[in-house]
């Protein structure tokens, strides 16, 4: 396969899972070289970011960039778990942080301070009464808004779990809600910009922790797909597809693929990407994390054939640091990579 392209290495995100410490910051590892199978921490493993904001945990990170400015941009749940108010799940599902927190950058190396987002703030100003905001990811649309908004037409569609309440239900005391996966869309994580969607994803149960991910198709279209965890129903995580081009838009048609995926692990925390160098041949694939708890952290699975589901990946060579939680991984051009892999051992 010929490559004419300057993808080169991949950057994980991610947070670490210590009951016995502090962890809940953003972490980052390279691949070793381009090798999707092989990961080196950064800064000798120490945490490269931290929030001093809201509850001065950050979980769930994931990683972006706006192909239009260059801006990088992490988003992370504010909530600490350990050392943190000890509420438990059900309190931090029904009274805990709607704000995500946000850093960017314009070289993978320096970072802006933290800031909050309030993804409950609803578009005339009020506010919607949600028990938590986790788990946000998001994907770029270049076509978003169709006549040009806020200097140009694209913007990121942000997807992130929540419990929804009823507007009157200010103290949050229905004890019936579930998880369900909301939407909103910004062109740069700010309040100013963010626009409250919808809901995304209710499957009448407790759904959490979507990834997606994009695949061409031969005819210049695009078919998406997404990896949800279910809470509820026994189908631990499943993935389901859509060719629609504005898959996040009520009606659209979603088609299962596979459930159960990573049976034998109790997974949750998906995070999805694809070899840098596909190109539609047979050598293509594709790769699954996914967050075995309680402790664990990660374990490998890929795809020849997104349309086919998830194996386990068999590989000699991979290897993860143990403990590795529920982040994200962006693909990097080599000066990129270069830079980056100056900072194994410092930030």
């Amino acid at each position: 396969m010929t490559d004419t392209t300057d993808d080169y290495g991949y950057l994980l995100v991610h947070f670490i899972e210590d009951p016995d410490g502090y962890a809940e910051k953003i972490y980052m590892d390279i691949s070793d070289g381009d090798n999707p199978h092989r990961w080196v921490p950064l800064n000798d493993g120490k945490p490269v970011l931290a929030s001093h904001l809201g509850t001065t945990g950050v979980r769930d990170p994931h990683i972006i960039r706006n192909p239009d400015t260059g801006t990088w941009y992490i988003i992370a749940t504010d909530l600490r778990v350990f050392g943190g108010d000890g509420g438990g799940w059900y309190e931090w599902s029904h009274h805990a942080s709607t704000n995500l927190i946000i850093w960017e950058s314009d070289d993978l190396l320096h970072w802006s301070e933290p800031r909050m987002l309030d993804v409950s703030r609803k578009p005339d100003g009020s506010h919607l009464e949600l028990g938590m905001a986790w788990a946000c990811e998001c994907l770029w649309v270049p076509d978003y808004y169709p006549q040009g908004h806020h200097g140009g037409r694209g913007a990121f569609v942000m997807y992130w779990s929540s419990t929804v309440f009823d507007d009157e239900d200010r103290t949050h005391d229905d004890k019936n809600v579930y998880c369900t996966v909301l939407w909103g869309a910004t062109t740069d994580f700010t309040q100013d910009t963010f626009e409250y969607g919808g809901v995304f994803i209710d499957n009448h149960g407790d759904a959490i922790d979507t990834t997606m991910i994009q695949r061409p198709l031969p005819d210049g279209s695009v078919r998406t797909y997404r990896i949800t965890k279910d809470n509820a129903h026994g189908t631990g995580i499943w993935m389901d597809r859509t060719d629609a081009k504005r898959w996040w838009e009520p009606g659209t048609v979603w088609t299962k693929v596979q459930d159960r995926i990573g049976a034998g692990y109790v997974p949750e925390g998906p995070a999805v990407f694809a070899n840098h160098h596909n190109n539609g041949g047979p050598d293509d694939e594709w790769y699954l994390f996914v967050d075995v708890i309680p402790s664990i952290g990660y374990r490998p699975m890929v795809s020849r054939d997104l349309d086919q589901g998830w194996m386990p990946l068999q590989a000699g060579d991979y290897f993860l640091t143990a403990h590795t939680k529920h982040g994200g991984v962006a693909s990097l051009t080599r000066a990129e990579y270069d830079r980056l892999a100056q900072h194994v051992h410092a930030f």
